[in-house]
C-alpha cells in the first residue's frame, strides 16, 4: 500500500491534528450547557437545580459512555465510532431548538448529547495515541487533553457573545453546524491504523510488532476489562483521584463558573473571558504536563496537580471578585484544568499495558465523569437551597487536597514487574 505523508511528515501528524479539532468541537458542546445555564432560566422559568440536573446528566453519561467506545473502537472501528458520535452531537442539538419542558432539555442535552460526546473524550485521546504512536505519548496525550479542556473554556466567550445578542437558540444552532462540518473531515482524513497507509507508528523501529485487531465484542471487552480493573490497587486509586479531577474542573467551575460571576455582578461575557484566559494557560500547562510526563515520576506530578488546583478553589471565593484576584486565580487554575490526564494515561499503560489500557482508561475516566455530575448537580442544588457557591467550591478545594495524597498512594512496579521481583 502506498506510505501517505503530510508535508514530507509523518502521517500521525495530520491525524493529531483532526483528533484534535473534534476534541476542541466536542468540548465546546459539552460547555454549551453552562453557557446557557441564565438564558435557560431566563426563557423558561427553570431553576438552577432542574438545569443542573439535566447538565449532571450529560456529564455522566459522558464518562459512563467513555470504556464502551473505547471497545466499539477496537470492534467497529475509530472512524465509525466518530461518526456516530458526531451526527448523535448534531441531532440532539437541533432537536433540542423545540423543547419546551426541562425533561426535554434532559434527554437532548443531557442523554442524547452526553452518549454522543462520551465516544469524542480521553479514550479517543488514548486510543489514538497508543495506536499512532510508540514515542512520545505523553506529549501528544498532554496537547489532546489540552484541546479538550481549551474547548472547554476557550468557546464559552464567543458561546456567550451570542448568547448575549441573539438569545439561546444561536448558540445552538452554531453547535450543531460544527458537529455536522466534522464528520466529513473524519471521514476522509482519519485512516484506522498506521499500517492501512504504509505507515508504522511514530517512532517505531523496523522489528516493530504488527498491528492486532481486535474483533471481539465491544460489551464483554469493556466489562472484561472493568472486571481485571477491579482487582487492582492502582486502578482504584487512579479512579478515586480522577473522581476528584471531574468534581474540581468541569463539573463545577466549567458548569457554574459563569452563574458564579453573575451572582457577584458580574456579565456572561466578561465571565467568559475569564474562562478563556484559564484556557490559554491550560494549553500551555497541560501540554507541558505531557512533556514531563514523558521524563517525570507521574505520581509526583499529580501530587503537585492536585494540590495546586485544591488551594486555587479554596481561594477563589476569597478573591472578591476583583480584576487581580480573579486574574490570578485563572493563571493558577488554568495551569492544572486538565493537566492531571497525561500522568494518569502513563500509570495506566505501566500497570495494564498499552493495549488494555484505552478500556481501563476509559472506566478510569467515568469515574472523573461521575465526579463531574456529582459536582454539577450539588453545587446547582446548594446554590438553590442557600443563595451562594461558597461552600461548593471551598469544599471542592478541601478534596482536591486529598487526592494530592492519594497520588503518592499509587504504586510504582507494573504487575509484571512486581512478578519478577518476587
Amino acid at each position: 500500500m502506498q506510505q501517505r505523508t503530510i508535508f514530507g511528515r509523518h502521517y500521525a501528524l495530520a491525524v493529531v491534528a483532526v483528533i484534535f479539532v473534534a476534541l476542541l468541537a466536542a468540548a465546546g458542546l459539552r460547555s454549551t450547557p453552562g453557557v446557557l445555564m441564565v438564558p435557560w432560566g431566563t426563557a423558561f422559568g427553570w431553576s438552577r437545580a432542574g438545569i443542573s440536573f439535566a447538565a449532571a446528566t450529560g456529564i455522566f453519561l459522558f464518562g459512563l459512555t467513555g470504556p464502551f467506545a473505547a471497545a466499539a473502537m477496537q470492534r467497529f472501528g475509530i472512524r465509525a465510532t466518530m461518526i456516530a458520535a458526531l451526527a448523535l452531537m448534531c441531532l440532539s442539538s437541533l432537536a433540542s431548538l423545540f423543547m419546551t419542558e426541562v425533561w426535554q432539555l434532559v434527554l437532548t442535552w443531557g442523554v442524547v448529547s452526553g452518549i454522543g460526546s462520551g465516544c469524542i473524550t480521553n479514550v479517543l485521546s488514548a486510543t489514538i495515541v497508543n495506536r499512532w504512536f510508540v514515542t512520545n505519548r505523553g506529549l501528544v496525550m498532554g496537547l489532546f487533553a489540552a484541546s479538550t479542556s481549551t474547548g472547554t473554556l476557550v468557546f464559552i466567550p464567543a458561546l456567550s457573545a451570542i448568547a448575549a445578542a441573539g438569545g439561546w437558540k444561536p448558540v445552538v444552532e452554531c453547535v450543531a453546524i460544527a458537529m455536522a462540518l466534522l464528520i466529513p473531515v473524519v471521514f476522509f482524513f482519519l485512516p484506522e491504523w498506521p499500517g492501512d497507509i504504509g505507515e508504522k507508528p511514530f517512532g517505531a523501529d523496523a522489528d516493530h510488532p504488527p498491528e492486532t485487531r481486535d474483533r471481539a465484542n465491544p460489551l464483554k471487552t469493556a466489562f472484561g476489562a472493568l472486571g481485571e480493573g477491579a482487582r487492582s490497587r492502582t486502578f482504584w486509586l487512579l479512579a478515586a483521584t480522577f473522581f476528584v479531577c471531574g468534581f474540581t474542573t468541569n463539573g463545577l467551575v466549567g458548569t457554574h463558573m459563569i452563574a458564579l460571576c453573575h451572582d457577584h455582578g458580574l456579565d456572561a461575557v466578561a465571565a467568559g473571558g475569564l474562562l478563556a484566559i484559564m484556557g490559554l494557560f491550560d494549553l500551555v500547562g497541560t501540554t507541558a504536563s505531557g512533556w514531563l510526563t514523558d521524563r517525570m515520576d507521574p505520581r509526583k506530578l499529580l501530587f503537585a496537580y492536585y494540590g495546586l488546583r485544591g488551594l486555587s478553589l479554596i481561594y477563589l471565593p476569597f478573591a472578591h471578585f476583583t480584576f487581580f484576584g480573579l486574574s490570578l486565580f485563572a493563571v493558577f487554575y488554568g495551569l492544572d484544568w486538565i493537566a492531571t490526564v497525561p500522568p494518569t494515561l502513563a500509570i495506566a499503560n505501566r500497570a495494564f499495558g498499552v493495549k488494555k489500557a484505552p478500556v481501563l482508561f476509559g472506566w478510569i475516566s467515568a469515574s472523573h465523569q461521575i465526579g463531574a455530575a456529582a459536582a454539577a448537580f450539588f453545587a446547582g442544588a446548594s446554590r438553590t437551597a442557600t443563595g451562594s457557591y461558597l461552600d461548593s467550591f471551598v469544599v471542592a478545594g478541601f478534596v482536591a487536597v486529598v487526592a494530592a495524597f492519594l497520588a503518592l498512594m499509587i504504586g510504582t512496579k507494573s504487575p509484571a514487574q512486581a512478578s519478577a521481583a518476587v
